[in-house]
């Protein structure tokens, strides 16, 4: 029974969902099986914050009486997911990761949760992050080697679905947090376009940057978990009303035509190892026509010092009471970057806001002729040491200009760990990214 049990927990979320609609296994026996899988690694990875068994078990009995009685719950019925704890949820701790907010319940769900509670989903645990989702790193380890990070600032959501915990988690992005620790970890990271997935009830740092977003352990469940999640939320102020994202249908679909893309080595290109410069010379010649090596203008070499002007001054902004009332028990990472923020000049600042549009308008004429822009998702495999969460840099500049973005977990290091394909569409055409990045995946892995 132990046997079949890990097999369960190593499912896809598409494949638990269609396996529980079908009554091949119930929702109980999914969650069981995840519980035994976090039984046998919790104690090396580390990736919960907050994980109540009894409570997880009895979501899923009540998913399997829904469906009993005939009720289907939605995409995800039965179906576990992990929220970073920076997510509310009103009957499990929000403790953000920092110890100015131990203890701290809030009283309403976040619209995300919420969200994925409407879609049938299990509410499987709250993941690590680190504090207050910046980069002071949490108790987490790489589910790889547990002497190397797992990325961060949503440490624990990657590594538990890397390590069979939870088919799915969510997450957030404020520079690199979803893409980064996906690619460390070996699992898929999708950062939705900015504005495509609310915010309310997550822990805010700067509206201009903040994105939440998914993992999962291939793209059809990237999909899953992300199409419920992205309906209009008039509580967040970016949202905009729209119709149906047909995610699921859209990555499922196969491209009308052979997909072209570029790859850019952006301005930090001197910050890729050379495993990760030989790994997308490899991929570019293996993709030869459909692939062509571009550069961008020189103005692109300033977005990640824009970039940390709008994220600083807004962290300087969001974070004053945590630093007024207890800046001796904030790391001095953290502290001196509020210090940083609050000496952010408001034409700096203004100035640093303005340049997205000129930056997103130079992408627009290369999403014009391509199907999406390939790039490193980090410098390379998750560095050794537990005191880091790596080198957000090659994030920055799609997080700037808030474009959906994947990464893939179809190349190796220099050691054999993962290293993540980054790939990037225009705003707003998050369910054709996931097409092309569903292409690019099957190219790699037939060659």
């Amino acid at each position: 029974m132990a046997k079949a049990q890990e097999s369960l927990a190593h499912l896809s979320a598409v494949e638990a969902a269609a396996g529980i609609r079908a009554g091949v296994f119930t929702a109980e026996d999914l969650v069981r099986a995840c519980l035994e899988r976090c039984e046998a690694v919790e104690e090396t990875i580390q990736a919960w914050a907050v994980l109540d068994p009894d409570y997880a078990l009895q979501q899923a009995r009540e998913a399997d009486e829904a469906h009993r009685t005939g009720v289907d719950l939605g995409p995800l019925h039965g179906v576990p997911v992990g929220l970073k704890d920076i997510i509310d949820t009103k009957d499990l701790p929000t403790e953000r990761g920092s110890v100015l907010q131990a203890g701290r319940r809030p009283t309403e769900d976040a619209t995300v949760t919420a969200l994925l509670r409407q879609a049938g989903a299990v509410i499987m645990g709250k993941t690590v992050t680190t504090e207050l989702a910046t980069y002071h790193p949490g108790k987490t380890r790489n589910p790889h080697d547990p002497e190397r990070t797992p990325g961060g600032s949503s440490s624990g959501s990657p590594a538990a679905v890397a390590a069979g915990m939870t088919p799915l988690a969510v997450g957030t992005q404020t520079n690199g947090s979803v893409i980064r620790p996906a690619a460390f970890c070996g699992v898929y990271g999708f950062k939705p376009t900015h504005g495509a997935i609310s915010r309310h009830g997550i822990l805010p740092q700067s509206r201009t940057l903040d994105h939440a977003g998914v993992f999962a352990r291939c793209i059809e469940d990237l999909a899953l978990l992300a199409e419920p999640l992205m309906a209009f939320d008039a509580n967040d102020p970016d949202m905009r009303p729209h119709g149906a994202r047909n995610i699921v249908a859209t990555a499922a679909q196969e491209p009308p035509a052979t997909p072209s893309l570029a790859f850019v080595k952006t301005p930090v290109w001197d910050k890729a190892s050379e495993d990760t410069q030989a790994a997308f010379e490899e991929l570019v010649e293996l993709l030869g026509d459909n692939c062509d090596v571009i550069d961008l203008p020189p103005p692109f070499e300033n977005a990640v010092q824009w970039h940390r002007t709008v994220m600083l001054a807004d962290l300087a902004k969001s974070y004053h009471s945590f630093y007024e009332r207890g800046r001796d028990k904030l790391s001095d990472n953290l502290r001196a970057l509020i210090e940083e923020g609050q000496g952010i000049g408001a034409v700096d600042y203004i100035r640093a806001l303005e340049w997205r549009g000129v930056l997103n308008g130079g992408l627009n004429e290369i999403y014009g002729e391509y199907d999406g822009i390939l790039s490193p998702a980090a410098p390379g495999e998750a560095p050794v040491g537990l005191e880091t969460t790596g080198d957000p840099s090659f994030c920055t500049l799609w997080t700037y200009c808030g474009t959906p973005a994947v990464t893939l977990p179809i190349l190796r290091g220099a050691t054999g760990l993962p290293m993540g394909v980054q790939l990037t569409a225009s705003r707003g055409d998050d369910g054709r990214l996931l097409r092309t990045a569903r292409w690019l995946v099957q190219t790699v892995e037939n060659a």
